[in-house]
């Protein structure tokens, strides 16, 4: 059965752009188009979609109503996989939307609308409950870091293993209980990462989510 998508913009082009865009892919089909957050929110809960694009600025006020949604989505459906799109390659933006937990959710560029490879895998990825972040985003977080992208390359396999649970948005505890390892070496493996990947203190975004990032883009 085709992966059933519903779209979110306020701009009628955006939204029959998307449609038309992802018609031509055999296995994904548009189904439904909202206007607004509270229209999307309404549609989903009469008839949940497998994945659900929203456009990151929408009425009223034109900022980041489409974070919101999605968190709000994830809250009642967390089921629907969702992609937003976004004119703004600020990771900001994307740590907020990615900030508890990155499973099932994708940042894109709005430019990606015209790559449809990109955006139909985008739209798989989140329904196998998998992540996409654009690449831009991670590249402007890497010059604002003077990050290498060999960083990742430094890390033990243990690292690389509380990094990839960390990236599902689990927190110490639950890191520990998976690996079956107390809090205290989880906290240590961390602070461990955090210096590999030179991800400061004074960084101004959350270094926790930051490592992530990283990891959702170079570490695959």
């Amino acid at each position: 059965m085709n992966l059933r998508v519903y779209v979110c913009d306020d701009d009628y082009l955006v939204r029959e752009g998307a449609r038309a865009a992802l018609g031509s892919v055999g296995d994904i089909e548009v189904l439904r188009a909202a206007s607004d957050g509270d229209e999307l929110l309404a549609m989903v809960d009469d008839d949940p979609p497998d994945v659900a694009i929203i456009d990151i600025r929408m009425p009223p006020s034109h900022t980041t109503e489409g974070i919101e949604v999605a968190k709000r989505l994830r809250e009642t459906h967390p089921g629907v996989g969702i992609v937003v799109l976004s004119q703004h390659d600020d990771p900001a933006y994307a740590l907020e939307l990615l900030g508890d937990g990155s499973e099932g959710m994708a940042y894109l560029l709005k430019e990606r609308l015209g790559d449809v490879d990109r955006l139909a895998s985008a739209v798989r990825t989140v329904h196998a409950g998998g992540s996409m972040l654009d690449p831009r985003i991670v590249d402007t977080l890497l010059m604002a870091q003077g990050q290498q992208s060999h960083g990742l390359s430094a890390l033990t396999p243990r690292e690389h293993e509380v990094l990839a649970l960390m990236a599902t948005g689990k927190g110490n505890a639950a890191v520990g209980a998976e690996l079956d390892i107390v809090e205290r070496s989880v906290e240590k493996h961390i602070s461990s990462i955090f210096k590999k990947l030179d991800i400061k203190d004074d960084i101004h975004l959350n270094r926790r989510v930051a490592a992530v990032l990283l990891y959702l883009e170079r570490g695959r």
